[in-house]
């Protein structure tokens, strides 16, 4: 029972740690929203405009490029790639990096209390950002290169538009939808926890508590994971189908 008044649902006491199961994942969420917001957000600003590049120039060096490091994002595990930068900029390259192998969004300390590390968020942000950063920019592409083809695309040519304008403003918008899906997609596939990702990182969010818990046989927090996580699932999807009538006003009811 929150102080509101407003019930909620009772999920069990943790085995470990006795504590209410729904305080133990309250604690790790927004540490996984953080990483998540952030991984997104690389995935978004480098993917559209890659994507949008990669298809005005179709058939250069440019459109090779965007389409081969596409094929790599997609096709190297995230657990594995997570490995692998934690050990080249966290371990090797630490001393010009700042950056550590593993660690949270904040530390406990005895005297200071609790300290923000955000330079601890860069290297799992862009871990979990790399695949669908390599999706978003093939769907951007594919989308771009259809709508590039359309007669409102040459009317707007004929009548004198800039091709910065027709295409950023005219094309881009169009091509939106299929890209708005993938986003919102992947971006309830964040939230619900990126289990190897947090666990390489010892990040501490819902996919680390997860992890930690079914290797402790904490049932109670496991299933109380996979409610939440099928909450986000549903809640992004609302999200989507209202973004569809805000992006292409053609979409209603």
């Amino acid at each position: 029972l929150f102080r509101s008044g407003i019930k909620i649902p009772y999920l069990r006491r943790s085995y470990q740690s006795k504590k209410p199961v729904l305080e133990v994942l309250l604690e790790a969420l927004p540490g996984t929203i953080i990483l998540a917001f952030a991984a997104m957000l690389i995935a978004i600003l480098l993917g559209i405009p890659l994507g949008v590049v990669a298809a005005v120039r179709k058939g250069t060096w440019a459109d090779t490029s965007a389409i081969f490091s596409s094929i790599v994002g997609i096709s190297v595990p995230s657990f594995f790639m997570g490995i692998i930068l934690a050990y080249v900029f966290g371990f090797l390259l630490s001393r010009y990096t700042g950056l550590s192998m593993t660690g949270s969004l904040f530390d406990l300390d005895p005297y200071k209390g609790k300290t923000y590390q955000l330079q601890n968020l860069i290297l799992p942000a862009i871990t979990l950002g790399i695949r669908p950063l390599a999706i978003i920019t093939q769907l951007t592409r594919s989308a771009m290169l259809d709508v590039l083809k359309q007669d409102y695309i040459r009317t707007a040519y004929a009548k004198g538009l800039s091709k910065t304008k027709v295409i950023w403003k005219h094309a881009l918008r169009n091509a939106l939808n299929p890209v708005i899906t993938a986003i919102t997609g992947w971006f309830a596939e964040l939230l619900a926890g990126a289990f190897f990702v947090e666990y390489i990182f010892n990040w501490k969010g819902i996919g680390k508590v997860t992890v930690d818990a079914l290797e402790k046989l904490d049932f109670p927090v496991v299933m109380g994971s996979v409610l939440i996580t099928a909450t986000f699932f549903v809640l992004v999807n609302i999200l989507a189908d209202m973004l569809y009538r805000v992006v292409d006003p053609r979409i209603k009811g």
